[in-house]
């Protein structure tokens, strides 16, 4: 677990804005200290396209970051996100030493459940243990210390493409800050924005950002299936800037500022001045239009959802309904739509559980930088998320050394 005392930084590097938020440890949980956001330029659905772009931007966030902390910043942890990320089951088994679990046996099992062949362009970002089963015991969370022979894992394998988890270590890096770990940014959101009763009974969590929108199922407090949607918020800009035929820039402040998902919420009498591309005079136009251009976008975002939730087959088993988080769920209306599509009680998710500048950072829009605070917080606490990243081979295999001599001896 974190010490008392410990910097932990979140670098969410989004499509629409870099966000960089850093946290004290504190016997009580986790202080917001700083907090540094600039507009991103470099990405496109979640992805980095251009790396100078991105650096400047990173550069800025963390600068804005390390003024505001009064720290220097150099470790980061960091989301992905983007259509390479791909999960799919696995299943690990392994005979108990000793016939009482230890936790070399619970590594053992993970790293069986981990064997599996994946694509030479495609690495392992995450190995997230769902169940573990003491002989014909399921349904075990903590198996550490039970009696038994045989332990088996059931996991859920999260990959995504090598050359975009580089960029993203690259374009950190060329800013002078070291990686500590590459996190799937749903689980991130989902750390700062779920409770555990809600992962108990089943919730689906959607992340609507600029390029993308994730989401991750969790059931029995462990996350069960994840998707990326390359739709977003991006997406509803460029609607409204075709639709109301005006620049990109102004169409983002537009939504902004009078953006809604359900036309029937807006005042028919209510009218915005909307400029003209190539500075012709500005016209004024019913706020009910514009309603009526970002609806369908937004329609389709959540029957996607659905689809996805239908695919996995746990439309029944999520009773805790829909949470859904990230700067694109701020608009008007996004809860009811969201609530008519899927059919199920939805909510706004803000960041929770923290303490410090609570107030700057509860919005949607920092959920996932906040959850890569708390995911380092949790990273050396045994906890659930499996860090698989190594920077170089030799220390891998050391402590691989390491483990075998401690067994024998």
């Amino acid at each position: 677990m974190a010490k008392s005392g410990d910097i932990l930084v979140g670098l969410d590097i989004g499509t629409t804005k870099i966000c960089a938020i850093v946290g004290e440890v504190t016997d009580e949980g986790i202080d917001i200290i700083g907090i540094g956001s600039h507009p991103s330029k470099g990405l496109r659905k979640g992805v980095v396209v251009n790396i100078d772009a991105t650096v400047a931007s990173i550069k800025r966030g963390i600068e804005e970051a390390e003024h505001m902390a009064g720290c220097e910043i150099s470790t980061v942890y960091t989301g992905i996100a983007g259509g390479h990320i791909k999960a799919f089951p696995s299943h690990g088994v392994v005979a108990v030493k000793d016939k009482e679990v230890r936790q070399a046996d619970v590594d053992r099992v993970v790293d069986q459940a981990k064997a599996v062949a994946i694509p030479l362009d495609r690495e392992v970002i995450h190995v997230l243990p769902q169940e573990f089963i003491v002989d014909d015991q399921d349904g075990v969370k903590e198996p550490v210390g039970m009696s038994g022979v045989r332990l088996e894992a059931k996991a859920l394998i999260v990959t995504g493409a090598v050359s975009s988890a580089q960029n993203i270590v690259k374009c950190a890096q060329r800013t002078g800050l070291n990686v500590a770990d590459i996190v799937l940014q749903p689980l991130a959101s989902s750390l700062a924005v779920l409770s555990e009763d809600e992962k108990e009974l089943g919730v689906c969590l959607v992340d609507i950002g600029g390029g993308t929108t994730d989401i991750a199922i969790f059931h029995n407090g462990a996350i069960t299936h994840t998707a990326v949607l390359a739709l977003g918020g991006n997406h509803l800009t460029n609607d409204i800037a075709v639709g109301l035929r005006t620049p990109t820039h102004e169409a983002e402040r537009i939504k902004k500022a009078y953006g809604c998902a359900l036309a029937s919420m807006v005042d028919k009498t209510e009218t915005i001045e909307v400029p003209s591309v190539g500075g012709g005079a500005p016209r004024v136009l019913s706020r009910q239009i514009l309603a009526e251009i970002v609806e369908p976008r937004v329609e389709e975002i959540f029957m996607l959802v659905q689809h996805e939730i239908q695919r996995c087959g746990m439309e029944e088993l999520l009773a805790s309904g829909v949470v859904i988080t990230g700067g694109s769920t701020l608009l008007a209306g996004m809860p009811e739509m969201a609530e008519e599509v899927v059919g199920m009680p939805v909510r706004r998710g803000m960041p929770r559980g923290i303490g410090g500048l609570v107030d700057v950072v509860k919005s949607p829009m920092f959920a996932t930088a906040v959850g890569l605070v708390i995911y380092g917080a949790r990273q050396h606490d045994g906890s659930p998320y499996f860090k698989i990243r190594e920077e170089n081979v030799y220390r891998k295999v050391r402590n691989r050394m390491q483990k075998w001599l401690g067994e024998i001896f």
